[in-house]
Order: structure tokens, then sequence, then C-alpha cells
């Protein structure tokens, strides 16, 4: 599906169908958490401040064993 990027107002924003909107079952004013994915791409998921703190303390965990991580994965 290719959805096109529109002005909205002094923003840019991303108009969904309502076919999509139903198949994801997401709600007008929901906020999604967009994540970046190793191999290229994003992923959209319902926003969860939760998981939001857990991916923060994720990236603060690879930033300081950065070396030691690249070590275990060869």
């Amino acid at each position: 599906m290719k959805i096109e990027i529109k002005k909205i107002g002094n923003s840019d924003g991303l108009l969904l169908p309502r076919e999509l909107m139903q198949r994801l079952d997401l709600k007008r004013g929901q906020q999604l958490h967009i994540v970046e994915l190793p191999g290229g791409g994003f992923q959209a998921l319902p926003y969860d401040p939760d998981f939001e703190r857990t991916m923060e303390i994720a990236d603060e965990v690879m930033d300081k064993y950065r070396d030691t991580l690249a070590a275990l994965a060869k």
C-alpha cells in the first residue's frame, strides 16, 4: 500500500485510509511508536510508555557496552 505525505497546516502528515485504520485497529488521536529495524525500514507500533522506557534503556546499554556486544556477536 502506498501512502503519500501531505501538508497539513504547518506540518507534514500521513493520511491513513479507513481500511488500513480498521485492519490495524487504530483510532484517531492514538499515538504510535516508530521503531527503526536493524535490516532497514521502520515499524509502527501503538505507543506504550513502558515500551518507550524499555527502548531507552536498551539504547543506553548498547551504547555503554558496544565493544563487548560486538565481540559477542562474532
